[in-house]
């Protein structure tokens, strides 16, 4: 059975683009303040190597650039043509959104490979752990929809 595919006028591809920004920023922000916050607390200078301190500041830099990547589409919006919507901005818009993604799945795996690393004092298996949750990011955000898409193209419903 064939599951039907639902074209949406442009005005209304636009508004789901921009509700979806809107519905993954707030967690970004509350993560980057987390990490933000982190720096302030004696274990980060006491239990952190300063190469793991570093790590951190990447952390921090590539969730502030997923953030920054998330908001651009509303700006970009905002400022361009707010009352039109066009094939191009949400191809734009889409990209942007896309590219978010990949600072923001290294930011929360390197993070989560520090507070593994001063839980479970062992550098080799919380790296195991940090890297294993970047597969699954990887795998649920780029495999998963690519392998979706191609198994719709081979079966000829593209």
């Amino acid at each position: 059975m064939k599951a039907s595919k639902e074209m949406l006028p442009l005005s209304e591809a636009v508004t789901h683009l921009l509700e979806e920004c809107r519905m993954v920023l707030p967690g970004i922000q509350a993560l980057f303040g987390f990490q933000l916050i982190a720096v302030f607390n004696s274990t980060f200078r006491e239990r952190l190597s300063s190469t793991e301190q570093y790590f951190h500041l990447a952390a921090v830099g590539l969730v502030a650039v997923a953030v920054a990547l998330v908001m651009a589409p509303a700006a970009l919006h905002r400022q361009t043509d707010p009352q039109a919507a066009s094939q191009d901005f949400i191809t734009t818009a889409s990209r942007l959104l896309l590219l978010s993604m990949f600072p923001l799945m290294l930011g929360i795996s390197f993070d989560f490979y520090l507070i593994a690393r001063l839980i479970l004092n062992n550098m080799a298996l919380s790296l195991l752990l940090g890297t294993l949750l970047l597969c699954l990011f990887a795998t649920l955000w780029f495999l998963f929809p690519r392998l979706t898409s191609l198994q719709k193209f081979v079966r000829g419903g593209r």
